[in-house]
């Protein structure tokens, strides 16, 4: 059994709960979903600017955590954008991720 996760800051939350491609309804989409504390870590370093350092500081998590969680972010980004899926994102933990492949 891993860690308890710690409780992080997160002050940013995202204009909507999905982003879609155009034109194919979501019955037909898979669903990515990203965590909260994902969106925040995107928000601060890639739209902010901050260093991954005074980002970390500022979720009160480690730079390696904020890295690590800018990393799984970028890739669940990226996995939507090129094959087409549907990011999911709410306010709270997702308790269940769906990747298309299960």
């Amino acid at each position: 059994m891993g860690r308890p996760k710690i409780p992080r800051t997160i002050c940013g939350k995202p204009a909507s709960t999905c982003f879609k491609p155009n034109g194919r309804p979501m019955s037909e989409l898979a669903r990515i979903w990203l965590d909260p504390d994902e969106f925040e870590a995107l928000r601060l370093v890639d739209y902010e600017k901050m260093l991954q350092q005074d980002a970390a500081a500022k979720m009160q998590v480690s730079r390696q955590t904020l890295a690590n969680l800018v990393k799984s972010a970028r890739q669940k980004v990226t996995d939507c954008l090129i094959n087409g899926k549907a990011l999911m994102m709410s306010g709270e933990e997702h308790p269940m991720h769906i990747n298309g492949d299960e």
